[in-house]
């Protein structure tokens, strides 16, 4: 278990809206899933945007941003479309 800032991608602002929504540990984070924990986030934070998603998704698998299939890429983006 490691700090959120300490995930791939994750910085000090995406740390702190997941704080924010409750989730303060990358178990946590791997556990709500990233369109769970970016469902939350979009509720108090309207300006969330794709790459945020990109990003958790991303940390989730301990990989760097450019790393993220098409295809997961895709599925993300149709979630992102849909909220």
């Amino acid at each position: 278990m490691c700090k959120l800032s300490e995930l791939p991608n994750i910085g000090k602002v995406i740390e702190r809206r997941l704080n924010t929504i409750g989730i303060h540990t990358s178990e946590e984070l791997v556990n709500t899933g990233s369109k769970k924990a970016f469902f939350r986030i979009k509720m108090i934070d309207n300006t969330a945007c794709l790459h945020m998603l990109y990003a958790l998704q991303c940390a989730i698998k301990g990989k760097r941003y450019t790393q993220l299939s098409e295809n997961t890429k895709e599925d993300l983006k149709q979630y992102f479309n849909k909220l």
